[in-house]
C-alpha cells in the first residue's frame, strides 16, 4: 500500500536538496574555498610557475630532435643508410612542437 511518504505516489516527489548559493559547489559550506583539481593544487603557491613552464618548453624543443636524431643515427649505422638522421631530427622537432602545443597551448 502506498502512503503519503511513498515517493512512487503520483503527484508526489522526493524533496530536493537545497541548491548552493553564490558559486558554491555541492557539499561546500559558505566559508569554505572551492574544491581544486590536483593540478590546480600543485600550481598554487609556485612563485616562478611561468619561468618553470618556459624552461620545460625549451627542454622539449631541444630533447625531441636530439633524441630522435640519435635514434636515426643509430638506425643509419645499423642499416647502412644516410637519411634517417634527417628524418629523426625533423620528426623529433615536429613531435616536440606538438607536445608543447598540446601541453601548454590548449589551457
Amino acid at each position: 500500500m502506498t502512503g503519503p511518504s511513498d515517493p512512487s505516489t503520483p503527484g508526489r516527489s522526493t524533496p530536493e536538496e537545497p541548491r548552493p548559493r553564490g558559486g558554491q559547489t555541492p557539499g561546500q559550506t559558505p566559508g569554505q574555498t572551492p574544491r581544486q583539481t590536483p593540478l590546480q593544487k600543485a600550481d598554487d603557491g609556485h612563485q616562478r610557475l611561468e619561468e618553470s613552464r618556459m624552461w620545460n618548453v625549451v627542454s622539449y624543443l631541444i630533447t625531441g630532435p636530439a633524441m630522435f636524431g640519435l635514434i636515426g643515427w643509430g638506425l643509419d649505422a645499423w642499416l647502412g643508410t644516410t637519411w634517417l638522421v634527417a628524418v629523426g631530427i625533423v620528426g623529433g622537432m615536429a613531435l616536440s612542437l606538438y607536445l608543447v602545443w598540446f601541453r601548454y597551448g590548449t589551457q
